[in-house]
């Protein structure tokens, strides 16, 4: 019997599977996706999302923890349950078409930033000169709001609230209150370096906060 046929390229949908658990693998050794945490995605066309599945340990994942979803967040081909926090990488697969790699990351810097600056809304990042590794910055004599939105388990809201500051201009990422980092770039190699560059700049604002306490 022949395998039902699926809206997809299910050749490329397996070449960006592996793509997807090689990354994520790395991010998971390097202590970013602790527990089950963390949702990570790609995009497979122009309708369709590869995304990795709910409720699976991010540093062990098989090829048949990635799924398929539309740009509205539902399952495609196989009738799997995706991260609960899908929609929040179709809307930009929708609204970008250039964007081709969301990564979504729990790490102790980002959660503790996060925190830190949850109730002021965003966290200021000037000066540094890895702010260049942000597409499109060519200067360290810039700056840049990370935002910083309250966490809530409805996702349309937090969806709309992230539209909302889209429409303000560039953006690279977003932390979400207690949460972790969203990051994403035109492919997995531009995500992970807006991913790292964040964590890079997190890291620096909290040792700057420490130093300032003691002196």
């Amino acid at each position: 019997m022949n395998a039902p046929s699926v809206p997809y390229d299910s050749e490329r949908l397996s070449q960006l599977a592996q793509l997807l658990i090689d990354n994520i693998r790395d991010l998971a050794q390097s202590g970013w996706t602790p527990a089950t945490s963390s949702n990570f995605s790609h995009r497979l066309d122009d309708q369709h999302a590869a995304i990795t599945v709910s409720g699976k340990d991010k540093g062990r994942l098989i090829e048949s923890d990635i799924m398929v979803v539309d740009f509205a967040g539902k399952a495609v081909g196989r009738p799997l349950r995706p991260s609960a926090e899908t929609l929040l990488h179709t809307q930009l697969y929708a609204r970008f078409p250039d964007v081709g790699c969301v990564l979504h990351t729990h790490s102790p810097v980002q959660t503790i930033a996060s925190r830190l600056y949850g109730q002021q809304g965003h966290i200021r990042l000037e000066g540094y000169e890895l702010l260049k590794a942000l597409h499109g910055n060519s200067t360290h004599e810039t700056a840049v709001n990370l935002k910083v939105f309250p966490n809530t388990q409805d996702m349309d809201v937090l969806a709309a609230q992230v539209e909302a500051e889209l429409d303000k201009g560039p953006m690279w990422g977003y932390l979400i209150d207690g949460h972790g980092l969203y990051a994403w770039g035109r492919d997995m190699a531009e995500a992970r370096r807006h991913l790292e560059a964040f964590e890079f700049l997190l890291h620096c604002e909290l040792e700057l906060l420490k130093l300032r306490a003691i002196s």
